[in-house]
């Protein structure tokens, strides 16, 4: 089947029902996106569909057939993404293995809400999991990336 990932379209052979999470990492070598849970319950395995932050590891691949698949290493080659320079400038990371996920469904929501408020940042992040706990400073560099976006327009 053919998939577009990353601004690229990918051939791959896998049943139709293998999680895309295991094409991405296995089949087309994209190891950005984490195995958390295997049950769609952390957010490690985050990945853009058409835009929308979906959950990987639940997810048939035959389902991302047609759509733009888009993960961590398609978000911004080079880390200029508002979002990846908050993360940087804020130093979210600790462990940093929920990163990729935290970014990516920080990223969803700023695309859909440029200037989202506490309540709907927690809301929207909520399915993601921190084993460190560095959730108040996930909150911080989006409200940081939210008022880069704001100072770019």
């Amino acid at each position: 089947m053919k998939l577009e990932v990353n601004g690229q379209v990918r051939e791959v052979d896998a049943p139709d029902e293998m999680p895309l999470l295991w094409v991405l990492r296995d089949l087309c070598g994209l190891t950005g996106v984490k195995y958390g849970c295997g049950m769609a319950q952390c957010g490690a395995c985050t990945v853009h569909l058409d835009a929308r932050a979906v959950r990987s590891c639940m997810l048939p691949v035959a389902s991302a057939t047609g759509k733009k698949i888009t993960t961590i290493e398609g978000l911004s080659p080079d880390g200029s993404h508002p979002i990846q320079k908050a993360w940087a400038e804020i130093d979210v990371v600790q462990c940093g293995y929920c990163q990729s996920g935290q970014i990516m469904s920080a990223a969803a929501l700023l695309a859909e809400m440029p200037d989202p408020s506490g309540e709907e940042i927690d809301r929207a992040m909520a399915g993601n999991i921190c084993r460190c706990g560095t959730y108040q400073r996930v909150r911080e560099a989006i409200r940081r990336a939210s008022s880069m976006r704001r100072a770019q327009r």
